[in-house]
Protein backbone atom coordinates (compact mmCIF):
# COMPACT_ATOMS: atom_id res chain seq x y z
CA UNK A 1 0.00 0.00 0.00
CA UNK A 2 1.16 3.59 -0.59
CA UNK A 3 1.01 5.91 2.53
CA UNK A 4 3.80 7.05 4.71
CA UNK A 5 4.39 3.85 6.94
CA UNK A 6 4.97 1.39 3.88
CA UNK A 7 7.28 -0.70 4.01
CA UNK A 8 6.72 -1.60 7.68
CA UNK A 9 5.21 -4.80 8.21
CA UNK A 10 3.12 -4.90 11.63
CA UNK A 11 2.00 -8.66 13.34
CA UNK A 12 -1.23 -7.86 14.95
CA UNK A 13 -2.64 -10.16 17.53
CA UNK A 14 -6.12 -10.19 17.12
CA UNK A 15 -8.45 -8.87 20.02
CA UNK A 16 -11.02 -6.12 20.17
CA UNK A 17 -11.04 -2.80 20.14
CA UNK A 18 -8.24 -0.54 21.05
CA UNK A 19 -5.68 -2.96 19.52
CA UNK A 20 -7.96 -3.61 15.99
CA UNK A 21 -8.40 0.36 16.02
CA UNK A 22 -4.12 0.76 16.65
CA UNK A 23 -3.86 -1.73 13.68
CA UNK A 24 -6.11 0.21 11.33
CA UNK A 25 -4.58 3.33 11.60
CA UNK A 26 -1.26 1.88 10.47
CA UNK A 27 -2.80 -0.40 8.14
CA UNK A 28 -4.82 2.79 6.77
CA UNK A 29 -1.48 4.59 6.06
CA UNK A 30 0.63 2.01 4.71
CA UNK A 31 1.89 0.01 6.75
CA UNK A 32 1.54 -4.03 5.95
CA UNK A 33 -0.66 -5.64 8.43
CA UNK A 34 -0.89 -9.23 9.12
CA UNK A 35 -3.68 -10.35 11.89
CA UNK A 36 -3.33 -13.58 13.49
CA UNK A 37 -6.69 -14.90 13.85
CA UNK A 38 -7.77 -16.68 17.19
CA UNK A 39 -10.95 -19.02 17.43
CA UNK A 40 -13.75 -17.66 19.15
CA UNK A 41 -13.75 -13.54 18.66
CA UNK A 42 -16.49 -11.76 19.00
CA UNK A 43 -17.03 -10.56 15.28
CA UNK A 44 -19.34 -7.62 13.25
CA UNK A 45 -19.54 -8.63 9.54
CA UNK A 46 -17.29 -6.73 7.39
CA UNK A 47 -15.83 -4.92 10.57
CA UNK A 48 -14.00 -1.21 9.66
CA UNK A 49 -11.52 -1.98 12.26
CA UNK A 50 -10.36 -4.76 10.08
CA UNK A 51 -9.85 -3.36 7.13
CA UNK A 52 -6.56 -3.16 4.89
CA UNK A 53 -4.88 -6.32 6.65
CA UNK A 54 -4.05 -9.99 5.44
CA UNK A 55 -5.14 -12.78 7.60
CA UNK A 56 -4.14 -16.09 8.91
CA UNK A 57 -5.31 -18.22 11.63
CA UNK A 58 -2.91 -20.03 14.07
CA UNK A 59 -3.56 -22.00 16.86
CA UNK A 60 -1.53 -20.87 19.41
CA UNK A 61 -1.84 -23.66 21.90
CA UNK A 62 -0.10 -25.57 19.15
CA UNK A 63 3.95 -25.33 19.17
CA UNK A 64 4.48 -25.33 15.65
CA UNK A 65 1.93 -22.71 15.23
CA UNK A 66 3.50 -20.84 17.66
CA UNK A 67 7.24 -21.32 16.10
CA UNK A 68 5.15 -19.57 12.93
CA UNK A 69 4.75 -16.75 15.06
CA UNK A 70 8.11 -16.46 15.82
CA UNK A 71 9.54 -16.61 12.33
CA UNK A 72 6.59 -14.01 11.50
CA UNK A 73 7.99 -11.29 14.30
CA UNK A 74 12.01 -12.23 13.20
CA UNK A 75 11.32 -10.05 10.22
CA UNK A 76 8.71 -7.96 11.05
CA UNK A 77 8.60 -4.13 12.19
CA UNK A 78 6.34 -4.37 15.40
CA UNK A 79 3.74 -6.66 16.79
CA UNK A 80 0.48 -5.22 18.52
CA UNK A 81 -1.03 -7.61 20.96
CA UNK A 82 -4.03 -7.03 24.08
CA UNK A 83 -4.34 -10.33 26.00
CA UNK A 84 -3.49 -9.28 30.06
CA UNK A 85 -0.44 -9.75 31.39
CA UNK A 86 1.56 -12.59 30.99
CA UNK A 87 -0.43 -14.26 28.61
CA UNK A 88 2.00 -14.08 25.85
CA UNK A 89 5.01 -14.74 27.97
CA UNK A 90 3.08 -18.67 28.89
CA UNK A 91 2.94 -18.68 25.06
CA UNK A 92 6.47 -18.28 25.09
CA UNK A 93 6.04 -15.43 22.30
CA UNK A 94 6.72 -12.62 25.31
CA UNK A 95 9.02 -9.22 24.40
CA UNK A 96 11.94 -10.68 25.74
CA UNK A 97 11.73 -13.80 23.71
CA UNK A 98 10.82 -11.89 20.41
CA UNK A 99 13.18 -9.48 20.70
CA UNK A 100 15.89 -11.68 21.42
CA UNK A 101 15.65 -13.01 17.86
CA UNK A 102 14.66 -9.46 16.48
CA UNK A 103 16.03 -7.07 18.53
CA UNK A 104 14.60 -4.04 16.03
CA UNK A 105 11.03 -5.30 16.96
CA UNK A 106 8.89 -2.76 18.41
CA UNK A 107 6.50 -4.55 20.61
CA UNK A 108 3.10 -2.96 21.43
CA UNK A 109 1.10 -4.05 24.69
CA UNK A 110 -2.55 -2.60 24.92
CA UNK A 111 -4.39 -3.80 28.04
CA UNK A 112 -7.20 -1.73 30.19
CA UNK A 113 -5.15 -1.22 33.45
CA UNK A 114 -1.55 -1.06 31.89
CA UNK A 115 0.85 -4.19 32.39
CA UNK A 116 1.80 -3.38 36.24
CA UNK A 117 -0.36 -1.56 39.28
CA UNK A 118 -2.67 -3.80 42.07
CA UNK A 119 -5.74 -3.74 38.58
CA UNK A 120 -3.14 -5.08 36.09
CA UNK A 121 -4.33 -8.68 36.21
CA UNK A 122 -8.05 -7.58 36.94
CA UNK A 123 -11.07 -7.55 33.75
CA UNK A 124 -12.60 -4.39 33.27
CA UNK A 125 -14.14 -2.61 29.93
CA UNK A 126 -13.94 1.21 28.65
CA UNK A 127 -16.42 2.32 31.10
CA UNK A 128 -14.38 1.11 33.79
CA UNK A 129 -11.04 2.49 32.59
CA UNK A 130 -12.83 5.74 32.29
CA UNK A 131 -14.29 5.66 35.68
CA UNK A 132 -11.22 6.03 37.60
CA UNK A 133 -9.58 9.08 35.40
CA UNK A 134 -12.47 11.39 37.13
CA UNK A 135 -13.15 12.04 33.59
CA UNK A 136 -16.43 10.13 33.70
CA UNK A 137 -17.93 11.28 36.79
CA UNK A 138 -17.97 15.10 34.81
CA UNK A 139 -19.99 13.14 31.48
CA UNK A 140 -23.80 13.80 31.48
CA UNK A 141 -26.77 16.04 33.68
CA UNK A 142 -26.46 16.95 36.94
CA UNK A 143 -29.17 15.66 38.35
CA UNK A 144 -28.60 12.03 36.67
CA UNK A 145 -25.97 8.98 37.07
CA UNK A 146 -22.40 10.10 35.07
CA UNK A 147 -23.52 8.56 31.54
CA UNK A 148 -20.69 6.93 29.48
CA UNK A 149 -19.60 8.79 26.59
CA UNK A 150 -19.98 5.01 24.59
CA UNK A 151 -16.67 3.53 23.85
CA UNK A 152 -14.93 6.57 22.54
CA UNK A 153 -12.28 7.60 25.21
CA UNK A 154 -10.62 5.10 26.91
CA UNK A 155 -11.36 2.43 23.63
CA UNK A 156 -10.30 4.32 21.25
CA UNK A 157 -8.83 7.58 22.13
CA UNK A 158 -6.96 6.78 24.87
CA UNK A 159 -6.32 2.98 24.12
CA UNK A 160 -6.30 2.69 19.89
CA UNK A 161 -4.93 6.01 19.21
CA UNK A 162 -2.20 6.28 21.77
CA UNK A 163 -0.72 3.04 20.82
CA UNK A 164 -0.64 3.96 17.47
CA UNK A 165 1.19 7.05 18.31
CA UNK A 166 3.44 4.50 20.32
CA UNK A 167 4.12 2.33 17.41
CA UNK A 168 5.22 4.98 15.51
CA UNK A 169 7.50 7.33 17.77
CA UNK A 170 9.07 3.93 18.71
CA UNK A 171 9.61 2.75 15.12
CA UNK A 172 10.79 6.41 14.41
CA UNK A 173 13.96 5.94 16.62
CA UNK A 174 14.47 2.58 15.35
CA UNK A 175 15.27 4.14 12.00
CA UNK A 176 17.34 6.11 13.80
CA UNK A 177 19.31 3.38 15.17
CA UNK A 178 17.98 2.54 18.73
CA UNK A 179 16.66 -0.76 19.88
CA UNK A 180 12.98 -2.05 19.67
CA UNK A 181 11.06 -0.68 22.46
CA UNK A 182 8.26 -2.38 24.71
CA UNK A 183 5.14 0.25 24.33
CA UNK A 184 2.52 -0.33 27.51
CA UNK A 185 -0.25 1.29 26.26
CA UNK A 186 -2.71 1.33 29.04
CA UNK A 187 -6.21 2.56 28.44
CA UNK A 188 -6.56 3.89 31.61
CA UNK A 189 -3.34 5.95 31.49
CA UNK A 190 -4.88 7.12 27.64
CA UNK A 191 -8.18 8.18 28.84
CA UNK A 192 -6.49 10.04 31.61
CA UNK A 193 -3.99 12.07 29.28
CA UNK A 194 -7.19 13.31 26.84
CA UNK A 195 -8.23 15.58 30.00
CA UNK A 196 -5.56 17.39 30.72
CA UNK A 197 -6.91 20.17 29.84
CA UNK A 198 -9.93 19.31 32.18
CA UNK A 199 -7.31 19.02 35.13
CA UNK A 200 -5.35 22.58 34.17
CA UNK A 201 -9.14 24.54 34.05
CA UNK A 202 -9.77 22.47 37.69
CA UNK A 203 -6.58 23.69 39.03
CA UNK A 204 -7.14 27.13 37.93
CA UNK A 205 -10.31 27.35 39.11
CA UNK A 206 -11.89 27.33 36.00
CA UNK A 207 -13.67 23.55 36.40
CA UNK A 208 -16.24 22.95 39.22
CA UNK A 209 -16.03 19.40 39.47
CA UNK A 210 -19.65 18.72 38.56
CA UNK A 211 -21.87 17.80 35.64
CA UNK A 212 -23.09 20.19 33.35
CA UNK A 213 -22.32 22.85 35.35
CA UNK A 214 -18.84 24.48 33.17
CA UNK A 215 -18.09 25.93 30.28
CA UNK A 216 -17.57 23.02 27.94
CA UNK A 217 -19.57 20.58 29.19
CA UNK A 218 -23.28 22.27 28.59
CA UNK A 219 -23.07 24.50 31.70
CA UNK A 220 -22.55 27.66 29.59
CA UNK A 221 -25.33 28.77 27.84
CA UNK A 222 -23.74 29.42 24.49
CA UNK A 223 -22.22 26.12 24.39
CA UNK A 224 -24.28 22.63 24.16
CA UNK A 225 -27.25 21.44 22.39
CA UNK A 226 -30.83 22.68 22.41
CA UNK A 227 -33.95 20.90 20.53
CA UNK A 228 -35.40 22.42 17.80
CA UNK A 229 -38.88 22.63 16.44
CA UNK A 230 -39.02 19.44 14.75
CA UNK A 231 -37.79 17.30 17.92
CA UNK A 232 -33.92 17.38 16.07
CA UNK A 233 -31.13 19.10 17.64
CA UNK A 234 -28.74 22.18 17.12
CA UNK A 235 -25.33 22.24 18.89
CA UNK A 236 -23.98 25.52 19.76
CA UNK A 237 -20.56 26.32 20.58
CA UNK A 238 -19.43 29.85 20.71
CA UNK A 239 -16.92 30.71 23.15
CA UNK A 240 -14.90 33.86 22.03
CA UNK A 241 -16.77 37.48 22.02
CA UNK A 242 -16.81 37.89 18.64
CA UNK A 243 -18.92 34.22 18.21
CA UNK A 244 -21.03 34.82 21.04
CA UNK A 245 -22.32 38.00 19.29
CA UNK A 246 -22.81 36.45 15.88
CA UNK A 247 -24.90 33.66 18.19
CA UNK A 248 -27.09 36.23 20.15
CA UNK A 249 -27.67 38.39 17.12
CA UNK A 250 -29.07 35.47 14.79
CA UNK A 251 -30.98 34.13 17.85
CA UNK A 252 -32.56 37.46 18.28
CA UNK A 253 -31.47 37.34 22.07
CA UNK A 254 -29.51 40.11 24.47
CA UNK A 255 -26.03 39.36 25.75
CA UNK A 256 -27.80 38.73 29.46
CA UNK A 257 -29.70 35.42 27.85
CA UNK A 258 -29.63 32.43 29.91
CA UNK A 259 -29.86 28.43 29.02
CA UNK A 260 -33.61 28.67 29.39
CA UNK A 261 -33.80 32.07 26.89
CA UNK A 262 -31.87 29.94 24.29
CA UNK A 263 -33.74 27.11 24.63
CA UNK A 264 -37.00 28.78 23.95
CA UNK A 265 -35.57 30.82 21.26
CA UNK A 266 -33.89 28.11 19.42
CA UNK A 267 -37.37 25.39 19.64
CA UNK A 268 -39.30 28.64 17.57
CA UNK A 269 -37.56 26.81 14.10
CA UNK A 270 -36.54 23.59 12.92
CA UNK A 271 -32.95 21.97 12.74
CA UNK A 272 -32.46 22.98 9.23
CA UNK A 273 -34.25 26.02 9.12
CA UNK A 274 -31.68 27.32 11.63
CA UNK A 275 -28.74 25.77 9.94
CA UNK A 276 -29.71 27.73 6.99
CA UNK A 277 -30.39 31.02 8.95
CA UNK A 278 -26.75 30.50 10.44
CA UNK A 279 -25.04 29.14 7.06
CA UNK A 280 -21.96 31.04 6.35
CA UNK A 281 -21.79 32.74 9.63
CA UNK A 282 -19.03 32.75 13.01
CA UNK A 283 -21.99 31.88 15.11
CA UNK A 284 -20.31 27.88 15.86
CA UNK A 285 -23.76 26.77 14.89
CA UNK A 286 -24.01 23.26 13.55
CA UNK A 287 -26.99 20.60 13.30
CA UNK A 288 -26.36 17.53 15.27
CA UNK A 289 -26.47 14.57 12.62
CA UNK A 290 -27.72 10.92 12.90
CA UNK A 291 -25.62 8.32 11.68
CA UNK A 292 -27.70 8.23 8.63
CA UNK A 293 -27.31 11.70 7.90
CA UNK A 294 -23.67 11.95 8.24
CA UNK A 295 -22.23 10.62 5.78
CA UNK A 296 -24.71 12.75 3.23
CA UNK A 297 -23.45 15.93 4.71
CA UNK A 298 -21.81 18.27 2.15
CA UNK A 299 -19.07 19.39 4.08
CA UNK A 300 -18.28 15.37 4.96
CA UNK A 301 -18.95 14.92 1.02
CA UNK A 302 -16.57 17.01 0.11
CA UNK A 303 -13.93 16.08 2.26
CA UNK A 304 -13.91 12.42 1.43
CA UNK A 305 -14.91 12.00 5.42
CA UNK A 306 -16.96 8.82 4.68
CA UNK A 307 -16.94 6.19 1.88
CA UNK A 308 -18.52 2.56 1.64
CA UNK A 309 -16.07 -0.34 1.93
CA UNK A 310 -17.65 -3.81 1.49
CA UNK A 311 -21.07 -2.43 1.28
CA UNK A 312 -20.36 -0.91 4.88
CA UNK A 313 -20.89 3.03 5.22
CA UNK A 314 -17.61 4.00 7.25
CA UNK A 315 -15.54 7.04 8.17
CA UNK A 316 -12.04 7.17 6.10
CA UNK A 317 -8.48 7.16 7.37
CA UNK A 318 -7.66 10.12 8.85
CA UNK A 319 -5.22 12.57 9.32
CA UNK A 320 -4.38 13.70 5.47
CA UNK A 321 -0.66 13.79 4.10
CA UNK A 322 0.25 16.23 1.74
CA UNK A 323 2.52 13.36 -0.06
CA UNK A 324 -0.99 12.18 -1.62
CA UNK A 325 -3.88 9.61 0.49
CA UNK A 326 -2.82 5.57 1.10
CA UNK A 327 -4.19 3.11 -1.08
CA UNK A 328 -8.08 3.18 -0.65
CA UNK A 329 -9.39 1.19 2.29
CA UNK A 330 -10.24 -2.58 1.30
CA UNK A 331 -12.65 -4.97 3.04
CA UNK A 332 -11.39 -7.21 5.56
CA UNK A 333 -10.23 -10.55 4.70
CA UNK A 334 -11.95 -13.83 5.47
CA UNK A 335 -10.65 -15.54 8.62
CA UNK A 336 -7.59 -17.12 7.73
CA UNK A 337 -7.58 -16.33 4.23
CA UNK A 338 -3.95 -15.49 3.37
CA UNK A 339 -2.31 -17.85 5.44
CA UNK A 340 -0.70 -20.06 3.01
CA UNK A 341 0.32 -17.21 0.97
CA UNK A 342 2.04 -15.87 4.16
CA UNK A 343 3.59 -19.32 5.43
CA UNK A 344 5.15 -19.23 1.81
CA UNK A 345 6.69 -16.03 2.12
CA UNK A 346 7.94 -17.41 5.18
CA UNK A 347 9.67 -20.26 3.69
CA UNK A 348 7.54 -22.98 4.55
CA UNK A 349 6.75 -25.69 1.33
CA UNK A 350 3.44 -27.14 0.63
CA UNK A 351 3.94 -30.00 2.65
CA UNK A 352 5.10 -28.17 5.89
CA UNK A 353 1.55 -25.76 5.50
CA UNK A 354 -0.33 -28.50 5.19
CA UNK A 355 0.94 -29.87 8.52
CA UNK A 356 0.44 -27.36 10.08
CA UNK A 357 -3.53 -27.58 8.94
CA UNK A 358 -3.32 -24.14 7.26
CA UNK A 359 -5.69 -24.64 4.63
Amino acid sequence: MAGPLSGLTIIEMAGLGPGPFAAMMLADHGAHVIRIERAGMIGVPNDPLLRNRRSIALDLKREDHRVVVRRMAASADGLIEGYRPGVMERLGLGNEVLQGDNPKLVYGRITGWGQDGPLASVAGHDINYLALTGLLHGLGEPDRPPRPPMNLVADYAGGGMMLAFGMVAALLAVQRGEAGQVIDAAMSDGAALTGALIYGLKAAGAWNGGRGGNLLDGGAPLYGCYRCSDDRFLALGAIEPQFVAALLDGLGLPVTALQADVARAVATRSRDEWVKLFAGSDACVAPVLDMDEAPGDPHNIARGTFDTVGGVIQPMPSPRFSGGPADPPVPPRHEGEDGREILSELGYSAAETDALGIE
